[in-house]
């Protein structure tokens, strides 16, 4: 049997980009993958990962829709030197439960970590956290683990590698049974795995005004870090909506209560990564009136004090452009997947720092 070929050639789109009348250079955002691709209209969220081999590699999780069927965690890879996408496969799936947030994370230089949830109920605050690894470029897998039985608990977010050895995983405790809102009590915590003993040990939640879910975390030096929050409430238009932050002064294991930025989020993903030069990149949906558009990165150059201006890299008021997760690959150059399309298609992009602060005026 023929499957159609749509979804493995690289099918490219070009966005003009603009933003108070400045425009990047033309982005080139790459369809890797749609409705049409077996497993499942449904595909979302998406995560990244380089892997030491040269490779990428995406993992997303896939199905029917968000709460129908059995979900699974899928993964495609790009081998280095190659312009097509692998099949996407099955690479985890917990019998008649549904499956869903695949992070894809290398641990530099050692073990391949794939973190998911698995839903015991009927909304996500029935969920918990399960991982599994690979020791060979994320070729073959251990069997799952779980990470925490309390209910509730879910990853998105990329772990980071501590500077003492340990990692960092963000996770959050969702809270509530409606499936139109987050729940006021829903919080952010870190689940660190210390590479000495090789167990898991947990933070305090970080509660908010409105309640928080997803960070993501950066590491600024020995003691301090800093996360940026996804804001609870419902999906509607919310003035007061703000991605909220939260700091550690101790190396990650107390965290300070979230407070809300200036950068407003219509309760929907944002990502935050530390480049090798230091700065600091964001990504998030620059809109608190419930849409998940523009998709807008900004660059900050001392520690998240001060950042540039907002920078639209995709702006399709028709469209959205959902759940964005961002890293820096080998060359230096940041690459990241957000999805579209009523979450039915994963899309691939690559870009500069300097594509982000220095625009090309029109």
């Amino acid at each position: 049997m023929n499957v159609p070929r749509l979804f493995s050639s690289v099918f490219t789109l070009v966005f003009l980009l603009t933003s108070a009348q400045l425009a990047m250079a033309e982005l080139v955002v790459t369809r890797v993958f749609g409705p049409e691709t077996p497993g499942g209209r449904y595909k979302h969220p998406a995560s990244l990962e380089e892997l030491t081999n040269g490779d990428l590699y995406i993992a997303y999780y896939g199905g029917e829709g968000e709460y129908q069927g059995d979900t699974a965690v899928y993964g495609a890879r790009l081998a280095k030197g190659k312009t097509e996408w692998t099949l996407p496969k099955r690479i985890a799936d917990t019998p008649d439960r549904a499956d869903g947030n695949g992070v894809i994370w290398q641990e530099p230089g050692a073990a391949t970590w794939l973190f998911y949830v698995v839903r015991y109920g009927e909304t996500w605050s029935d969920s918990v956290i399960k991982y599994k690894y690979s020791l060979d470029n994320a070729q073959t897998w251990t069997d799952s683990e779980i990470l925490t039985f309390e209910k509730g608990m879910m990853v998105r977010s990329q772990p980071i590698l501590l500077l003492n050895g340990d990692f960092l995983l963000p996770i959050y405790h969702e809270t509530g049974n409606d499936k139109e809102a987050v729940g006021a009590e829903s919080a952010s915590l870190f689940a660190r795995f210390h590479k000495q003993t090789k167990t898991w040990s947990f933070t305090n939640l970080v509660h908010s005004r409105i309640g928080n879910i997803q960070p993501s975390v950066v590491q600024l030096d020995d003691q301090k870090l800093l996360a940026f929050c996804r804001r609870g409430g419902g999906y509607g238009p919310l003035a007061d909506g703000f991605i909220v932050k939260t700091e550690s002064h101790d190396g990650g294991f107390t965290w300070l209560p979230g407070v809300d930025t200036e950068f407003p989020n219509p309760n929907a993903a944002v990502d935050l990564i530390r480049l090798k030069n230091g700065h600091l990149v964001m990504i998030y949906n620059n809109n608190n009136q419930g849409e998940r558009n523009p998709l807008t990165m900004r660059v900050s150059t001392d520690r998240g004090a001060s950042w540039s201006a907002p920078r639209n890299i995709i702006d399709n008021p028709q469209d959205e452009a959902a759940y964005p997760y961002i890293i820096q690959a080998a060359d230096g150059r940041i690459q990241g997947v957000f999805t579209s399309s009523k979450r039915s298609v994963v899309n691939h992009f690559i870009l500069d720092e300097s594509d982000i602060t220095n625009p090309v005026r029109k």
